[in-house]
């Protein structure tokens, strides 16, 4: 595999626009190319009247899902549902924010990781607590305060805004917090796909399970002292204005000084690691965050008409956060299945390790969202790299094209500055 400066991670949506044009000019005609599949399938081998849909509908849910609606002809058998949305996940509200989370019980293909999204009030409190898995965010509106207590006993105190990232490895303590002038938004993800938001270790609920006597002799305190801790847990309250950051650190500061590593990241101030006329990528793993030991991720912008070429990832499934802007996407697995979906603002999609696929900018406007991966690297194949990187005849033998053709394949696609 060759490094990402050489992959063609993104295409110019007028070829792609092209293609799909030839393909149902093709179907029409007659021919296989875009309907290769007996028996045939798709709306093309429908009558109108078997086509038509009398029975019953929800037509403001089913407009969201076009492409389940009425699915290219080169989709064929059926696939795990690689689609679902915080939009439609069940909010837990309480005085200082509200959570909502798409795990493995909603989402059966997710098996990897876990997502929440979270908003905290302006000095809203996640209260602290710890996980067994490890837990990377993305700042999507806002600024939040964080601290965290590394395994060495040394704390930090950090503020991020929307476009940060932070990590905390598994047993890590840590609290949350929004900031002025208007509160934090951001979104988690778990290493595990069954972790839940909802069942973590709390503080509260720690202390009230533990006997006072033991309380007392632990912080060398009179037993009086604890009297008045919860019973019930406070998992999101609504706290004071949080003091200056400044002072916050001050206030934690130790002679052990703070952590060697650093718990967040700015995908805002990094460069792209590519650009070309389709859009741009950021790639963010332990190469240059250097904590994230369990997840790597992409944050990919895709401009309209543009496309994401193409390609699959040969070391973890694909956990996908759409932020803005209209997406299809088709997922290819053996089989042959293939299952082509729509995604919107706050939608989550995964396709499994080493699952071809692309992702298209159906819109007006910039498509943004993030790939996710459980590991420590991101990796990716790229299919025009690849054929480009197999001798000619071997692949007109394949694909039956004029060897003449084939050169394309290595013909930039899109202008990459230096």
């Amino acid at each position: 595999m060759n490094s990402l400066s050489r992959r063609n991670l993104l295409s110019v949506g007028a070829a792609a626009g092209g293609a799909m044009a030839i393909t149902s000019a093709a179907a029409q005609g007659g021919g296989v190319f875009g309907n290769p599949d007996r028996p045939a399938e798709g709306r093309i081998n429908a009558s109108p009247e078997a086509f038509s849909e009398p029975g019953p509908k929800n037509p403001s849910l089913a407009s969201q899902f076009p492409s389940f609606q009425d699915p290219p002809a080169t989709d064929v058998a059926g696939m795990d549902l690689f689609w679902a949305s915080f939009n439609n996940a069940h909010k837990r509200v309480q005085s200082g924010g509200w959570a909502r989370e798409v795990t493995q019980g909603d989402f059966a293909i997710s098996e990897a990781v876990s997502g929440v999204n979270m908003r905290l009030s302006v000095g809203g409190v996640r209260e602290l607590h710890w996980h067994q898995q490890a837990e990377w965010a993305v700042m999507v509106d806002g600024n939040c305060r964080i601290t965290v207590l590394d395994a060495k006993g040394r704390p930090a105190v950090r503020d991020v805004k929307q476009g940060d990232l932070w990590y905390f490895p598994p047993g890590l303590p840590h609290s949350l917090q929004g900031l002025g002038p208007s509160g934090a938004e951001f979104v988690l993800v778990f290493d595990n796909g069954r972790a839940s938001e909802f069942n973590t270790l709390l503080l509260t609920e720690w202390m009230a399970h533990t006997p006072p006597e033991v309380l007392a002799e632990n912080f060398d305190l009179p037993i009086d002292a604890f009297k008045k801790i919860p019973i019930d847990d406070l998992w999101i309250y609504q706290g004071p204005t949080p003091a200056a950051l400044s002072d916050a650190q001050e206030a934690v500061r130790t002679p052990l000084g703070e952590p060697d590593a650093e718990f967040t990241f700015s995908m805002t101030d990094m460069k792209p690691n590519k650009i070309t006329k389709g859009g741009q990528v950021k790639i963010i793993d332990s190469n240059n965050f250097p904590i994230s030991k369990n997840i790597a991720a992409a944050l990919v912008t895709v401009k309209p008409g543009g496309m994401r070429e193409l390609h699959w990832h040969p070391n973890a499934d694909e956990w996908q956060y759409y932020i803005s802007g209209q997406a299809k996407m088709t997922v290819f697995n053996t089989g042959p299945r293939a299952q082509t979906a729509d995604f919107n603002p706050g939608d989550v999609g995964v396709v499994k390790k080493s699952l071809g696929h692309y992702v298209k900018n159906v819109g007006s406007n910039d498509l943004v969202f993030l790939e996710i991966f459980k590991d420590s690297q991101y990796q990716e194949v790229s299919l025009a790299q690849w054929l480009s990187c197999t001798p000619p005849d071997l692949i007109a033998s394949h694909l039956n094209m004029d060897p003449k053709l084939l050169s394309k394949f290595k013909s930039p696609r899109v202008v990459v500055p230096s």
